[in-house]
């Protein structure tokens, strides 16, 4: 989306434009995601696994399907592509924290990728104006954090064996540190932008 910047004949936009850019179909369907979080958590605890790969499944096709159509009927906004992050963020914490607490995800995981989120919204703000673009890595987490869950609420409701559960905390352990990578390469892009944006300062125009 193009950045505009004010001119003579600009005019802030008043409080209904703005609530009627936000209220769209699009953000509708992310909201479904954020709506299901608690409820998807509390399936997980109380093994209610039905439910669970329901709105796991559900969540997934939101995430799928939510950008397109935002594109498809021009709702793209940056408030519908924080509440995207969003959403996601917050299922797939409370899934993993829901797992975590059964030994079968990493205990880490949940709350690294709810740190990995508030850092890309402190870095957003902090950069106003510039762009900072997300690694490769940070968008290969983000989808690889749905595959542990995806695949024991998957397993457990239809009653398989495998995969183990030893294999989704091996999967896990490797989000750990894959994260805590993103997040210093993340960190590291933003010292150096800063520290770009100082000396573009300093020399004038």
């Amino acid at each position: 989306m193009p950045v505009r910047f004010p001119g003579p004949d600009s005019r802030p936009a008043s409080e209904s434009e703005t609530g009627s850019r936000r209220l769209t179909f699009s953000n509708g369907l992310t909201s479904l995601r954020l709506l299901a979080a608690p409820v998807f958590c509390w399936s997980l605890a109380n093994d209610e696994t039905t439910l669970a790969v329901v709105l796991f499944w559900l969540a997934v096709v939101s995430d799928l399907v939510d950008g397109r159509v935002a594109r498809a009927r021009g709702e793209t906004t940056a408030f519908g592509g924080l509440l995207d992050h969003a959403a996601d963020a917050t299922f797939v914490s409370l899934g993993l924290a829901a797992l975590a607490t059964q030994g079968r995800v990493p205990l880490a995981l949940a709350p690294l990728v709810a740190v990995a989120f508030v850092q890309y919204v402190v870095d957003s703000r902090s950069l106003a104006g510039r762009s900072l673009r997300p690694s490769s890595l940070g968008r290969l987490n983000g989808i690889l954090y749905f595959v542990p869950i995806g695949a024991i609420v998957t397993r457990d409701a239809l009653g398989l064996a495998r995969p183990a559960d030893a294999i989704a905390m091996r999967i896990g352990w490797v989000l750990v540190v894959s994260t805590v990578i993103s997040m210093l390469s993340r960190a590291w892009a933003l010292w150096r932008a800063r520290k770009t944006a100082s000396v573009d300062i300093s020399a004038g125009p």
